[in-house]
């Protein structure tokens, strides 16, 4: 409802003919050593895998522009893992592996960019799937290479919450009391530069909540690693209907993935104290309501918008206004079905997760899947 009436004016077609061909170069490096040949998850009792130590640079991700590889062994080079459920969260680690969470089992695994097989780290306890909840959003600890701290927004049959915990390790509540709902529970998490805690919320399919100051529901919020307001907060902006992803560019500004329940999408970019409802701040770009957005990530101009009902991502440039040059570009379009969250890692390669096992998508044999691909922009020569 937000967007309902809200277009972004498209100042012509240049980034669709600039995207055309251009791929990012990324530098290769030797990485870890592949555990054997691409195949399903293991079974069996997981390994014990300890918080990730070292820098090894991962290697270079698939062409999204040209077939997949014709040695059948071999399979689709964009395609890093295989048979997950609903994968929503999605972490990179400083050794240039992933941790993906579920959002219906709760379990964490991870995933590497060599295709090695998934490995289970651990089931988060209390999560309720009821609706459109569960394990819905990761960030790691600020000071991850010092403490191995996740943070997670979670789904429980009272409440949304964020917790955090260590592999292996009871979560801890540090913030609780978010409303929670049948649909549009939120669960975008973001740390900023300075340590705070951004959480990203749903207003339950009551846009009432949304513009109440005094309910977590419907907003982003600012937060200290303890759960603490930062700032000014919690509220740090209000009037949204779905955050599903929060995200930054070198800049530090934080932008939001709202996902509306009638109307166009939005991709907002936020101000402290904020209203983005139907009179406040107009969005950076509206998409249309069947894009069902689920994801963002920013590098330099370049912004990188999942779509659920979509089935693309939605590839956007912003000027030096923060508005955008033109129309948004179609990006893996019908090629993996639902796709949802999207990282950028340092390397500058897209991590995409596909979401066709949540009830509303067609599964293919091996889904849900992870891809790690280049994204179709010189990208990788903005500052992330």
């Amino acid at each position: 409802m937000a967007g309902v009436g809200r277009r972004t004016a498209a100042r012509g077609t240049g980034l669709a003919a600039a995207l055309v061909g251009c791929l990012l170069t990324v530098a290769c490096g030797s990485g870890y050593s592949p555990s054997g040949p691409f195949r399903d998850l293991p079974q069996g009792a997981p390994p014990e895998v300890a918080p990730p130590t070292g820098s090894a640079p991962a290697p270079v991700p698939g062409d999204p522009s040209t077939p997949g590889s014709s040695d059948q062994q071999a399979g689709d080079p964009n395609v890093v893992a295989t048979g997950l459920t609903v994968p929503t969260g999605l972490v990179v680690l400083p050794d240039g592996t992933a941790v993906v969470g579920e959002r219906d089992s709760g379990r964490l695994l991870q995933v590497f960019p060599d295709r090695s097989p998934a490995r289970e780290l651990m089931t988060v306890p209390g999560v309720d799937t009821a609706g459109n909840g569960g394990l819905l959003g990761l960030a790691l600890s600020p000071t991850f290479a010092e403490d191995g701290l996740y943070y997670a927004y979670v789904s429980t049959a009272t409440d949304n919450r964020v917790v955090r915990f260590p592999v292996g390790g009871t979560p801890n509540p540090v913030l609780t009391g978010i409303p929670r709902g049948e649909e549009h529970n939120g669960g975008g998490l973001l740390f900023g530069a300075d340590g705070t805690l951004y959480v990203g919320t749903g207003d339950t399919g009551d846009p009432a909540m949304a513009a109440d100051p005094a309910s977590l529901a419907g907003k982003v919020l600012a937060v200290d690693v303890f759960g603490q307001p930062a700032g000014a907060g919690p509220v740090f902006s209000r009037g949204h209907s779905d955050v599903t992803a929060l995200c930054s560019g070198g800049d530090e500004r934080v932008f939001a993935a709202d996902d509306l329940l009638t109307g166009p999408d939005e991709f907002d970019a936020l101000v402290p104290g904020g209203d983005q409802g139907p009179a406040g701040i107009p969005p950076v770009l509206t998409v249309p309501e069947d894009a069902g957005l689920a994801g963002c990530a920013v590098s330099g101009p370049y912004v990188f918008l999942g779509g659920l009902t979509g089935r693309k991502v939605l590839v956007t440039e912003l000027d030096g206004t923060g508005a955008p040059t033109g129309d948004p570009t179609d990006f893996l379009a019908d090629r993996y079905g639902r796709l949802r969250t999207v990282v950028l890692d340092p390397t500058g390669a897209l991590w995409v997760t596909t979401s066709n096992k949540d009830g509303a998508g067609a599964p293919a044999p091996d889904d849900d899947r992870v891809l790690r691909v280049l994204p179709p922009s010189s990208a990788a020569d903005s500052p992330l």
